[in-house]
């Protein structure tokens, strides 16, 4: 380890195959907590290339627990977290939107590290069981057309890692990494990414996946269509940049996403989203993203139609379905 951070330090980069060493090292406790820490900072000093992404990326999936669904038919709506922008849980409410849409989603989250509540956060206050067992995730999948996938019960060797990322207490390339490495393997995936050079490395490695994809990136900062401005999106298809507008939808400010202050906070909205008794910011933002997640899973739907589905969803209760049905489902 003392070589690879020397090596970094003289602004030198890793090859695919040393990146996937390296970390497959780090998660088998062969460095030290300084020396960690001192190769997740060398990332936030500097841009990670796409060998390093990609080397990290395979380590990961193939250190990880895989569930067996049954299908890899599902769609994961997630982002990068690490915005610092601390907005309510758009991307896992989008996630039961698309669900009771009639769409299988595998949600893969986490707790917050850089951010007061990340989705498994919120999903543990609100009563949602975690669980790696195959059987009650394609049972949850049935009846409720979405499982949650507990990040670190599905990617265990990342115990040594999880503390020194809590006492960082920002972005790593972890998050650069969260969305890639969803044990579900989903053939259908929207992502958000924090910048837009993110975005770029993004695009480059999802086009050699073969899956059919939608990434995000607003242009003022967030990891996901905040409604605060102009985004980015590419598919398979290109890219292109929209407007709220574009969407039928207003523009709205940053104040108007704010999460909760606290997990209760938090769920609070979640559930009032739910409930249809969010603020117009709110709901607005959940069926953007929702929207853009039912695009994703649908080609036989033009951005607009799938934006109207979405907005159906949300009002006729049936994301709340979705979501009590999870809650209930043993």
């Amino acid at each position: 380890m003392k070589q690879i951070l020397q090596q970094l330090i003289e602004h030198k980069t890793l090859s695919k195959q040393t990146a996937k060493e390296v970390l497959i090292n780090i998660t088998r406790g062969q460095s030290n907590a300084s020396q960690m820490a001192a190769f997740m900072t060398v990332y936030l000093m500097r841009n990670i290339t796409v060998e390093e992404l990609e080397g990290f990326r395979e380590a990961m999936l193939e250190l990880c627990l895989l569930p067996e669904l049954g299908t890899d038919q599902v769609i994961d709506l997630c982002g990068t977290g690490g915005d610092g922008k601390d907005t309510f849980n758009i991307s896992t409410l989008a996630s039961f939107v698309v669900a009771g849409a009639g769409y299988k989603v595998a949600k893969h989250g986490n707790n917050g590290v850089s951010s007061i509540c990340g989705s498994s956060n919120v999903m543990a206050h609100l009563g949602v069981k975690f669980t790696n067992e195959s059987s009650e995730l394609r049972q949850n999948l049935e009846k409720a057309n979405i499982c949650f996938l507990h990040a670190p019960l599905f990617h265990p060797a990342m115990k040594e890692v999880a503390p020194i990322r809590k006492e960082l207490g920002v972005k790593t390339f972890f998050n650069m990494l969260g969305p890639m490495i969803n044990p579900a393997k989903p053939k259908y995936q929207m992502v958000g990414v924090f910048s837009l050079e993110l975005l770029r490395l993004y695009s480059y490695l999802y086009q050699k996946t073969g899956k059919r994809f939608v990434l995000l990136h607003a242009l003022d900062g967030y990891d996901e269509v905040s409604l605060t401005g102009a985004f980015k999106m590419v598919t398979p298809a290109g890219e292109q940049i929209l407007q709220p507008s574009d969407l039928g939808l207003p523009t709205y400010t940053q104040e108007d996403l704010a999460g909760g202050e606290t997990v209760e906070a938090c769920a609070e909205i979640f559930m009032n989203v739910l409930q249809g008794k969010g603020t117009a910011a709110q709901q607005d933002a959940v069926i953007a993203n929702a929207g853009l997640g039912i695009y994703c899973s649908d080609e036989r739907l033009t951005l607009r139609e799938s934006l109207q589905k979405a907005r159906q969803t949300l009002e006729n209760g049936l994301a709340l379905q979705s979501f009590q049905q999870l809650l209930n489902s043993k």
